[in-house]
């Protein structure tokens, strides 16, 4: 597909950033003008004069246009494994896909499930993932995993999960990641590698050591782990970190979830400028909780993390966290036995979290936000869909009524990546070929798979417990029925 030199999406609603306010705004009836990889314009009529020649303008009158959403803990590779785990927890995900995905996988498996995903993830408006790369299990499954983000065309800091086995030493994922680097084309922009790492706590110290020397010597730009806290084992908190030195640097840090963090994590986070990244439906599905998340949102983000059990789009996350937060502090007014008189979070502040606030968790400025000189990264909204009818607020739009199917367009570097309601990937019908192929044998050897046996403690650490089940229908069952898994 030709592309123009410069984009105008004209007519539209446009949800902007003022940079001296430190907020959204509003412009009506608008029009935004993208040139090259930049926003180069914004307009408060939908048809600016003198633009550039051969502007290829965009019909967006009763559209709104938002900047593209940033999602700072996903997992892009498990695309295959959707709806096997619908009730799963999270020890039980542990042992059945990560403890034996090695075993089943094959890189071209690795290949094609991220390079689904993060289609997926650009149809639904995510135009930048921060991507926790937890398929490296060999050179050829990374190398997989790399080329398949390069290929989608969506912005990714690609991660690659640092894990000490024996099959694969330590030494040879640095060895594999530094020749990686080194052969990744200058031309990609858009592919960033990043690092992944969940041993501080748990690995000897010269592993430690090794990994923040690779992280120097490469110049990572972003590095990621877990952390959760509570009763759940692995310290990778901003107290284990900080005596490493890796905290008060230029990098990006994100700790993904964070939902045990305390009070001096808190105050570690603000003094470094580090951020989290709460994934919402995922502590929820899987047990995680929300103790303090709402605590420590001016450096949050949002994530989506395991997309395969629930979930790929940030606007959905944006509206759990918002009415999980709004529940919790309600609560705590009607513990008092008073009537709540204030709503405590905004839509504009959940809006944030899924744009701005991630774009600031990997230090990029220019990113979730729209604004002139910022990166053409963009979502435009259907606002004539049966969705969105009626909407006033564009936010509000947004953020409580919006869904996958609302978006019309996304661009990203200014480029459309989905236009007219169609991804623009060419070959797509031969992608999902692929995958489907990849999926049906990934599955079967997955249901075939004995159940994992979850008793005594996890990783040695807490003991299980059982959450009693719900009743939810009349007489002696309960209606928890079984999964549906088996096609003969």
């Amino acid at each position: 597909m030709a592309h123009a030199p410069s984009v105008l999406l004209s007519g539209g609603t446009i949800i902007a950033f003022n940079e001296d306010t430190d907020s959204l705004e509003v412009i009506r009836n608008g029009a935004l003008l993208i040139t090259g990889d930049r926003i180069a314009g914004i307009y408060n009529t939908a048809s600016p004069s003198n633009l550039p020649d051969g502007t290829d303008i965009v019909d967006c009158a009763n559209s709104i246009i938002s900047p593209g959403f940033v999602d700072t803990h996903r997992h892009g590779w498990q695309t295959a494994l959707k709806t096997l785990s619908p009730n799963t927890t999270l020890p039980d995900y542990l042992a059945r896909y990560i403890m034996t995905a090695s075993s089943i996988y094959t890189p071209e498996d690795v290949y094609i499930g991220q390079l689904t995903g993060l289609l997926e993830a650009l149809n639904a408006g995510v135009t930048t993932t921060l991507d926790h790369a937890s398929h490296c299990w060999s050179k050829d499954a990374t190398n997989a995993g790399l080329q398949a983000s390069i290929d989608s065309g969506a912005r990714v800091y690609w991660s690659p999960a640092f894990y000490r086995t024996n099959e694969y030493p330590l030494a040879e994922q640095i060895a594999d990641l530094k020749e990686l680097a080194s052969k990744k084309p200058a031309s990609d922009d858009l592919t960033t590698i990043g690092i992944a790492y969940d041993g501080w706590s748990i690995a000897p110290p010269e592993d430690n050591q090794a990994v923040i020397s690779l992280v120097k010597e490469l110049n990572i730009p972003v590095l990621t782990m877990h952390y959760m806290g509570g009763p759940w084992s692995g310290d990778n908190s901003p107290e284990a970190l900080q005596p490493l030195g890796v905290l008060n640097t230029d990098m990006a840090v994100v700790f993904s979830h964070a939902m045990g963090i305390t009070p001096l994590g808190a105050r570690i986070l603000r003094s470094t400028n580090q951020f989290i990244s709460i994934t919402p439906e995922s502590e929820m599905h899987y047990g995680h909780s929300h103790p303090n998340g709402h605590l420590i949102q001016d450096q949050a983000s949002l994530g989506v993390d395991t997309f395969l059990t629930f979930s790929t789009d940030l606007m959905t996350q944006a509206r759990i966290w918002l009415q999980r937060t709004r529940s919790r502090l309600y609560d705590q007014v009607l513990e008092r036995w008073e009537v709540p008189a204030n709503n405590p979070m905004s839509v504009n502040q959940a809006f944030l979290m899924a744009t701005r606030q991630g774009a600031l968790a990997l230090r990029r400025p220019d990113l979730g936000a729209i604004r002139v000189g910022a990166k053409a990264d963009l979502v435009v909204f259907n606002g004539r869909s049966p969705g969105l009818l009626g909407w006033r607020d564009p936010v509000a739009a947004v953020i409580l009524h919006a869904s996958v199917g609302d978006i019309e367009h996304v661009l990203v570097d200014g480029k459309f990546r989905k236009r007219n309601g169609k991804l623009t990937f060419e070959g797509y019908d031969s992608v999902v070929d692929r995958f489907l192929a990849s999926a049906e044998r990934i599955q079967k050897a997955m249901v075939d798979q004995p159940d994992p046996v979850i008793e005594g403690r996890f990783w040695g650490g807490c003991e299980y417990g059982h959450a009693t089940v719900v009743k939810a229908c009349r007489g002696s069952g309960t209606g928890y029925g079984q999964q549906f898994l088996h096609k003969d």
